[in-house]
């Protein structure tokens, strides 16, 4: 994504704390300028958010400093791309509800022409209260984009809805807005991501290392992109992207199902789950217990998803398929791409380092019937985009 102009605005409270990392995220890739008002700066000094911008922080409109040549909330509102307000107390929401402008941001957000994200973070009576609710539909209802607050313990000691979210999920939220080019608008697109689990007992299963990372990154790109997407996850420990269509699965024969059942209306089916090749031929409803002898497994093959969706799927659909190895990377590959009928495979190796099972990076090949491409290593949404980009190619040439 090009460099994109954010106009970050702090109000006074005391998740002011989360606004920092996100400052300092999105200062590594986009132009971010902090604006705070006076309450704000009671909280965090703006020689902080200075330094993670490398810019100064705006905060008044009169007095010692101010550049009265120039009018600061109107040239701010036009300088930004996107306007994202964090932490929403209160009282700011208030001001921007019933446009009030007493000040420089609050004066700067009746300015405001670029889309703009709030993320409300107070005490959980605050929130609840009917006028802070009011005033959150008024701002929905003008196409301000609200953020929910998470739920958890305050540092007031209430517990229930009110903290600001993490930092990551802001980012994404900021990242989907800020993507101008809906490539995949009308599309279903569905994702296979994570392992499987293949039980032996109740309390016992064969499984891999798949992380789900690269899947997941796949269907926030998607979700970027304006595609409608189904994610097929077996079990892990990350959260899936807000807006997702989320079927949980946990074995080979439960991801199959379900793939068999989205198939027919998927304009794209992407399969980066790591699925286990072989199950137990028998599973056993009682625990198996450990005796003084050796242990022999009887294992027998799972259904092969991708092949099936290979000899199955409509014209109009692209399939993607992945590939791990530890050798003889490309050959593999090549084999798997031609013999699944897939139209793009993506191969990685798991000695490659940056790449494999867990890691935020990868380092990929990706293969065409008639062609590939070896990608320098990048973050996992940045190739997550590479795929996508070579999909659409694909979909538009059918």
């Amino acid at each position: 994504m090009e460099k994109k102009r954010i106009l970050v605005g702090i109000s006074g409270g005391i998740a002011i704390y989360k606004a920092c990392q996100l400052v300092s995220n999105l200062s590594k890739t986009h132009e971010v300028q902090v604006v705070m008002t006076s309450h704000a700066k009671e909280f965090m000094s703006p020689l902080t958010f200075e330094t993670l911008t490398g810019r100064p922080v705006y905060s008044e409109m009169f007095g010692p400093g101010v550049d009265h040549s120039k009018v600061p909330h109107i040239d701010l509102a036009k300088w930004a791309d996107l306007i994202v307000i964090v932490p929403a107390t209160a009282n700011f929401l208030a001001k921007m509800a019933h446009g009030l402008a007493d000040d420089l941001m609050s004066s700067m957000m009746l300015a405001a022409r670029s889309p703009v994200l709030v993320c409300p973070a107070m005490n959980t009576y605050m929130l609840a209260h009917e006028a802070t609710q009011e005033n959150i539909h008024i701002l929905e209802s003008r196409g301000i984009h609200v953020l929910n607050a998470s739920s958890g313990l305050l540092a007031c000691g209430d517990y229930g809805a009110g903290k600001l979210p993490e930092p990551g999920q802001i980012q994404d939220i900021i990242e989907t807005l800020l993507i101008e080019e809906k490539d995949l608008a009308g599309l279903n697109v569905t994702i296979t991501a994570g392992p499987t689990r293949e039980a032996l007992d109740p309390v016992r299963f064969i499984s891999n290392y798949s992380s789900g990372k690269m899947g997941y990154a796949l269907a926030q790109a998607a979700l970027d992109r304006g595609a409608r997407v189904r994610l097929i996850s077996g079990p892990v420990s990350i959260d899936p992207p807000s807006g997702v269509e989320l079927y949980p699965v946990e074995s080979a024969q439960d991801m199959f199902e379900a793939v068999q059942n989205l198939l027919d209306d998927t304009d794209m089916l992407i399969k980066a789950a790591a699925v286990a090749d072989y199950r137990p031929k028998v599973i056993l409803d009682q625990k198996i217990k450990k005796s003084d002898d050796d242990l022999t497994l009887s294992l027998e093959r799972n259904p092969d998803i991708l092949a099936w969706a290979g000899e199955h799927k409509k014209d109009r659909t692209v399939l993607c398929g992945f590939a791990m190895e530890t050798r003889n990377l490309l050959k593999n590959a090549q084999k798997k791409l031609e013999s699944k009928h897939c139209d793009l495979l993506v191969a990685n190796s798991l000695k490659e380092e940056g790449a494999g099972f867990g890691t935020d990076t990868n380092v990929a090949t990706l293969l065409w019937p008639d062609r590939e491409e070896t990608l320098p290593m990048m973050s996992k949404k940045a190739l997550a985009h590479k795929i996508l980009d070579a999909l659409v190619a694909i979909k538009e040439a059918k």
